[in-house]
């Protein structure tokens, strides 16, 4: 029987999962397995230079694979782990599944009981600290049960409501010689969780009883339609019910600007729209979507409080009533493929389903309110003195291809890029929004163009973020990593600066010009030798949007968007329904677009000079 190195075993059982990259900085604990890349040609190691950067390349890897490709970031022990922190949090927040692997100290070294804060150099307890933000975590002591802890991290990373994993490895551990003929495995064919389908059934029908009754039905539609592979069914079920979709910020490239039943954007700054639909609807089925605070607004009594409310999970702890924000008529504990295609076969049974004039009225207003009110206004076009960001997105998404990948970041910019940008079907629009760090993008650019080399990475940042983790200019440059980096430059950190005006009058200068002053991004990658771009005025933003989508390299461009920080339209205060957002309507235009009734006092608005007295006091 022939052995072998059990680091060299996890480096070639990743290469055997169809991954081809994994993001690593090395280090002393980690040796063996960095060393283990060298004897296949399955895989390949990309060097970046901070670990929290090689975890956000990891999930921008896997996101763009999907087909349940995890992505791999690796890290050696102490302070290497611990970088991890925060890409661990994002893919557990955001559901995305990818492996962490880290390096230990050697057994022999590690501390014999928990009252003992350290015995070896940079020992951590990595698994205990990470363990409420994964889905599994394990330190690997028993060389020989590598296959199955592998086994069980990949069914748990990849299965049900996908998620982060983390192996650790100590250094003898990795060093260990083993017979991979005689290692047992984890049997994933039975699932602890079934779910039951005649209940489903049951429910399906009970929807469609429903749906034959309303007059303004609505789909809200989550990430978890692409974890579990079900967009084209979606679109089918979309044409055959023909009732608007409105997708979360996790679903913005599932339902595309260009999908004919498209209705908007949704949630606190919700977009094109401005959350009529969702508001007056009579039936709403929410599908993949953990329906977050960002989504209900503060006044979470007042959310699609018209409705009654169907809910399709995967995850069993978001159907529990006792547990939810927003408590939902019927819950149902589904992959979101298996209901869409069950949903589908049993509205075909129905003679006409679609066919009822109120509700054809009634997806035709939900249309002209998306058109109605959009977030990029004609007078966004005159500004003359600096590039009006909301402009320049919008331009952009115009310009951009079918097969197009854009990553965004988090913060104002984000808001402008939900709001602005116009998706199409095919292309591949992601950021992280659970957990929504700074600096995300750029680093999750990198780990996207790995993913598929075929494709245009498009990433846009803010000032900001830019500077969290500007160190990977060099990884772009190592590489020749030939992603376009778009700097939406403020020169200040944008949505908190808002955020002080409206709750403290901006008494507080840690947003900028003072707490914060960002450094000439150009020279700064001109100095990695990397290409640049200016943006001043808009009126080349065309121009330069055909160079940077046509630029063969990696490049660097720097938008003067001045102190821009108005990010709308959006709410105020946690007493304010999503319906009635900031710019206030006229109240006699916002009450022609209700069709329940607004909330008491609907009359008097909260405007931001008030918020800030109420904040004082």
């Amino acid at each position: 029987m022939k052995k072998i190195k059990l680091a060299d075993y996890v480096i070639n059982y990743l290469a055997d999962l169809g991954i081809d990259k994994a993001f690593i900085v090395y280090g002393a604990a980690n040796g063996d397995l960095v060393d283990a890349f060298t004897r296949t040609k399955n895989i390949e190691y990309v060097s970046v230079m901070h670990e929290q950067a090689g975890g956000f390349a990891a999930e921008g890897y896997a996101k763009v694979r999907e087909r349940k490709t995890p992505g791999v970031a690796i890290a050696t022990s102490g302070p290497g782990g611990m970088n991890f922190l925060t890409p661990i949090g994002n893919c557990y927040y955001d559901s995305v599944p990818v492996i962490f692997i880290t390096g230990q100290i050697k057994s022999a070294f590690l501390k014999p009981d928990p009252s003992i804060r350290q015995v070896g150099f940079q020992e951590t307890d990595i698994c205990s600290i990470v363990k409420p933000i994964t889905k599994y975590a394990k330190m690997i002591t028993n060389p020989n049960s590598i296959k199955y802890e592998l086994d069980l991290a990949i069914h748990l990373c990849t299965s049900g409501r996908q998620g982060p994993v983390l192996i650790d490895l100590p250094i003898d551990i990795q060093k260990a010689m083993i017979v991979p003929d005689e290692l047992f495995g984890f049997d994933s064919s039975v699932e602890s969780e079934m779910v039951n389908h005649s209940v489903i059934d049951e429910k399906i029908e009970t929807y469609l009883d429903d749906f034959e009754k309303s007059e303004r039905p609505v789909f809200m539609i989550g990430g978890g339609v692409r974890s579990a592979e079900a967009i084209d069914e979606l679109h089918e079920l979309g044409r055959i019910l023909k009732c608007p979709m409105y997708p979360t910020w996790n679903a913005l490239d599932i339902v595309t600007s260009d999908y004919q039943y498209y209705g908007g954007r949704i949630g606190t700054y919700g977009g094109a729209g401005r959350n009529f639909g969702i508001q007056n609807s009579d039936l709403l089925l929410a599908i993949g979507s953990r329906i977050s605070g960002r989504v209900t607004g503060g006044n979470i009594s007042t959310f699609a409080r018209g409705a009654k409310k169907y809910v399709v999970d995967i995850d069993q702890s978001l159907l529990q009533k006792f547990l939810q924000q927003v408590p939902f008529n019927v819950n149902i504990f589904c992959d979101a493929k298996l209901f869409i295609n069950k949903l589908i076969a049993a509205a075909k049974k129905r003679k006409n389903i679609s066919s009822d004039m109120k509700r054809s009225s009634w997806t035709l207003r939900c249309m002209k309110w998306k058109n109605d009110y959009d977030p990029v206004l004609k007078k966004f076009y005159d500004n003359k003195k600096y590039v009006h960001p909301y402009v320049f997105i919008r331009e952009l998404s115009k310009k951009m291809k079918k097969d197009d990948i854009f990553v965004a970041d988090c913060g104002g910019n984000i808001v402008i890029c939900n709001h602005a940008f116009e998706t199409m079907n095919g292309q591949r629009y992601f950021t992280n929004n659970g957990n929504s760090p700074m600096g995300f993008s750029f680093s999750a650019a990198i780990g996207a163009f790995y993913g598929n080399q075929s494709r245009n990475v498009i990433c846009v940042t803010g000032d900001g973020g830019m500077n969290m983790n500007i160190q990977e200019l060099a990884t772009i440059k190592n590489y020749n990593i030939k992603t376009k980096t778009i700097i939406l430059n403020n020169h200040i950190y944008g949505i908190t600066k808002a955020y002080q005006k409206t709750n403290f009058q901006g008494r507080m200068e840690a947003c900028g010009p003072v707490g914060y002053n960002p450094p000439d991004f150009l020279k700064i990658a001109k100095a990695y030798g990397i290409e640049t771009l200016v943006i001043d005025k808009q009126h080349e933003i065309e121009e330069k949007i055909d160079f940077i989508l046509n630029f063969d390299g990696p490049l660097i461009i720097d938008v003067n968007c001045h102190e821009f920080h108005t990010y709308e339209p959006r709410i105020f205060g946690w007493k304010t329904p999503i319906e009635d957002m900031y710019p206030y309507l006229p109240r006699d235009e916002f009450k022609k677009n209700m069709i329940i009734d607004p909330v008491p006092d609907w009359e008097e608005c909260v405007l931001p000079e008030k918020n800030i007295k109420n904040n004082m006091e």
